[in-house]
Formats: structure tokens, sequence, C-alpha cells
């Protein structure tokens, strides 16, 4: 039997909801927190939006037919957390919810793209989206596959070696302020040189904030350049 797998993909807006939104919005960015399906033909997130006040948000969302329901829940300067039903342009995302048994743990929407990360029960289950969207000419461009399987440093988008890296660093106190360790004597333990450990520390780093806080937005970056 297969095992879980993490998923990122993307999703060009026009197939989306909030399409009308993003493209009257072209800077501002929309992070889905959470999406729960909402009947049989629509699906319920929340999403914050970014770098846009209210009133242009407002105005915005009356445009756009693929929601209802708008609610806000909390806002923060220029941050506004919504909660809303998406009604048209959920094909993909009711698919994956029902059929796939799968979990959207997260999407970015920004400059005519939605980058998605959903955790699959298993190849399978991500082999019968890819099938749908062939079928119904939508689009889901998997960009990378993570097996949820063998050491805990997979789950979190690390090496093993950035993941010693990381847990022994940790454990030796080099986090601590003030610090129990130094690099030089980390870098002995793991029987690596000090700039090999550092460049690993750093990626591992720079991984890791991607991977827990950055989702979509590290590849919408790379995209731009």
């Amino acid at each position: 039997m297969s095992s879980a797998c993490v998923v990122r993909g993307e999703i060009p807006a026009e197939e989306f909801a909030l399409y009308e939104a993003l493209s009257s919005l072209p800077d501002v960015e929309f992070e889905v927190e959470r999406v729960v399906q909402s009947g049989d033909e629509a699906a319920m997130p929340l999403v914050w939006i970014r770098n846009a006040d209210r009133e242009a948000i407002t105005t915005a969302f009356e445009n756009d037919p693929s929601i209802r329901d708008l609610t806000l829940l909390s806002s923060f300067d220029n941050e506004h957390l919504y909660r809303m039903e998406w009604v048209s342009e959920v094909q993909v995302v009711l698919q994956m919810l029902t059929n796939s048994s799968a979990t959207i743990t997260d999407a970015y929407g920004t400059d005519g793209r939605w980058y998605l990360r959903v955790l699959y029960p298993d190849r399978d289950a991500l082999t019968k989206t890819t099938n749908f969207v062939d079928e119904e000419g939508l689009t889901f461009e998997v960009t990378a596959i993570r097996e949820m399987e063998g050491e805990p440093a997979g789950f979190y988008g690390l090496t093993e070696p950035q993941f010693e890296a990381l847990s022994t660093a940790l454990v030796e106190g080099y986090y601590q302020v003030p610090r129990e360790t130094e690099q030089s004597e980390l870098a002995d333990e793991l029987g690596i040189s000090h700039q090999a450990l550092s460049e690993r520390l750093r990626r591992a780093t720079g991984a890791l904030i991607e991977d827990a806080l950055l989702v979509g937005a590290v590849q919408a970056k790379q995209n731009e350049s």
C-alpha cells in the first residue's frame, strides 16, 4: 500500500474561484488557510487577503460571481481574514475533497495563478485528480510530490542531512540565547566542515520556512524572475 503524499501544484486563475477579484486586484495576495466542502457544489474557505483596503476588497467581491456569503472575520492593518463560499470554478477543488479524499492544506493566489499544497492519502488518489482534469479539460500542474514515509525529514521538505543538522543544533543548544554550542563544535559532531554545516543550516532553514509559512509565495516570486 502506498503512503500519503504532499503535492504542490498550480492552477491558472481563470480556472479557479475568485478570478474576477484576483484580476481586479492584481497586486493583492490571497492565501487560503482552510478549505472544506459546503454541499455538493460549493467549497467554504478561510481566505487571508493582503495589500488591499477593505473598500477595494468589498467592491471586487461584489463583482465576482464565483463567491457568496462573504463574512469578514478579522482585520490587522492591511491583512483581512474572510470566510466565504466558492460556488463556481471549483470543480478541481471539489474533486480533491470528495473523490480523492484529499486535504487542501494551503493555497496562495497572486498575479494570475493559484499555488496549492494538497495532502493525498496515496498516489492512487492523486491519479484520480490528474485523470479528472485531463478528462474535463482543466489544469492542475503538479510541480512537486513528497512521500510521507520513512524518516521525519520528508515531512517538512528537508533532506535527511538537513534534518540531522537542524535537530542536532537544537538539541545541543545552538539556538539558545546565549548559545550553548558553536558551529565548529556542531560540525565536528556531524563529521563535516564548518562551511558545509553553515550552508546546510541555511538551506534547511529556508526550506523549513517555505514549507511551513510561505507555501506559494516563494514559487510565485521565482516565476516572476
